[in-house]
């Protein structure tokens, strides 16, 4: 359990300026909604009006990230502040997954929750004075993890059942728990509406099972469908989400809030092998950009200037310290995000150089235009760590490198992968062996990095891998679903 209320003011060290009047947070948590799967971003099919709006109203920053690849390590890094190293939630269940004779090397065992001693953004903000509520999927009470409860939330609503849909089939008047979840963070700002509050909105939507309003799913089947996206139930319920989107933030506006709330909206990462994501490569689970670029918009007035843009590479593990800064709070903690108000007040660049992932196993079910080593075997990834420097990208793959012959054979053993991304935002052209000199000065950062955060990686290799071996079912297929 986590120490006392008292004990946990002096643990987190908090400090509140005397006079200043800390904003309302309310934080917008998508689920598996992809860069690509809102009006904003140029779909051709989908439409999502309230965050088109939104993102008019203030910051949309164009390079944001999810700090993982698939929903539970995303959120366990969202709310800890840290990369996955630290807290050692790298996948949902295990990171054993697929076909055990196509993996290289043992993965590094998985943490199926968020332990209770990691303290949370809501811990601090709680410890600051805040009223805190959380309204949706919490994903992290597995046995290793906590209940939100346990984590900092004075009230929790819906937490922990139908993410995957109740039952009621494609069409539901509550889709998702949409209209519920966002009437119960409602009633949560208007009973707190006189002192600081922090909600956190983590929608099921849109995660299979799909749902939407049956008028909706009629609007989109009598849709022409565009040349990108055509899936008629995944653009409804896209729809219906960004409804309940709307009507939090009219309610925001309805009591008189909106001057002084800080409102997030961002998804936990990228969409599905339903939705392309082109031009970038790959979906949910994948670390090409498909899998972790996603819609990052920040709204506070007075603070960021509507229609802004930041070209600056942002990542979730960012929002603590974001939400710290904004409260006029500190915690005794060890953050690996960065505050984004420099950038929101458009004062001049953060102080880091990268951002980084780190995934040390196995997700089976082949992304679209995935590796082919991995489409021809069944995974959406393989081990790999992964830096965003500036306009490059590395991804190192460790099974190469701890196989292969590592720095000494970066020529030949294809552990590397560079990309320049403002001229290949769809990592097309692998610049490793044309460019090794940037190649070396990322992975350089990227080696110092694990050591610095105690990044666990495989090493040991799997006594049943057989290079013989196929694929299962849907080999490269690229459409099943998968957490």
């Amino acid at each position: 359990m986590k120490p006392s209320a008292v004990l946990l003011l002096v643990l987190l060290s908090v400090t509140v300026p005397a006079h200043a009047a800390p904003p309302n947070i309310v934080l917008i948590f998508a689920d598996d909604l992809g860069w690509k799967d809102v009006g904003y971003q140029g779909s051709d099919f989908m439409e999502t009006p309230n965050l088109d709006r939104f993102a008019k109203e203030g910051m949309v920053f164009t390079n944001g990230y999810a700090a993982a690849g698939n929903c539970a390590p995303s959120r366990a890094c969202l709310l800890s502040g840290t990369y996955t190293p630290r807290h050692h939630v790298y996948a949902v269940g295990s990171t054993d997954r697929g076909a055990k004779k196509s993996q290289r090397l043992v993965p590094i065992p998985n943490k199926s929750g968020l332990a209770v001693d990691n303290i949370t953004f809501a811990d601090a903000l709680k410890a600051a004075g805040y009223t805190t509520g959380i309204f949706g999927k919490w994903h992290l009470d597995g046995r290793d993890g906590a209940e939100p409860g346990e984590q900092g939330f004075d009230v929790v609503s819906e937490s922990y059942h139908g993410w995957k849909g109740d039952g009621a089939g494609k069409t539901n008047v509550n889709p998702k728990g949409i209209y519920s979840l966002t009437q119960a963070a409602g009633e949560f700002m208007e009973k707190n509406k006189d002192k600081p509050f922090l909600v956190y909105l983590p929608h099921y939507a849109i995660h299979t099972g799909l749902q939407a309003r049956e008028e909706t799913l009629a609007r989109f089947k009598a849709k022409a469908p565009g040349k990108q996206h055509s899936d008629a139930l995944y653009a409804a319920c896209t729809y219906d989400l960004d409804d309940g989107v709307g009507r939090l933030l009219a309610k925001i506006k309805e009591l008189g809030l909106e001057e002084n709330t800080l409102v997030v909206f961002t998804s936990d990462n990228g969409g599905t092998q339903q939705s392309s994501q082109e031009p970038l490569r790959g979906n949910k689970g994948s670390y090409f950009e498909g899998g972790v670029r996603e819609p990052f918009i920040v709204r506070w007035p007075g603070v960021v200037k509507p229609g802004s843009k930041c070209d600056v590479p942002v990542i979730n593990v960012d929002l603590f310290p974001t939400f710290l800064a904004a409260a006029g709070a500190t915690v005794d903690k060890q953050l690996d995000g960065e505050s984004l108000i420099p950038l929101l007040k458009q004062e001049g660049p953060l102080k880091r150089e990268a951002i980084f992932w780190h995934f040390p196993g196995y997700l089976d079910n082949p992304v679209i235009r995935g590796r082919e080593l991995d489409v021809r075997t069944g995974f959406r990834t393989r081990p790999v760590s992964v830096i965003r420097k500036g306009d490059w990208k590395l991804h190192l793959y460790l099974e190469e490198w701890q196989l292969d012959g590592g720095r000494d054979k970066l020529a030949t053993n294809n552990a590397a992968e560079l990309y320049h991304m403002s001229e290949d935002i769809g990592e097309r052209t692998n610049l490793a062996t044309t460019n090794p000199e940037k190649r070396d000065e990322l992975l350089n950062d990227l080696l110092a990095w694990h050591k610095s955060v105690g990044a666990l990686l495989p090493t040991k290799p799997n006594p049943s891998y057989d290079p013989a071996a196929k694929a299962g079912k849907g080999k490269g297929k690229g459409k099943k679903k998968a957490e």
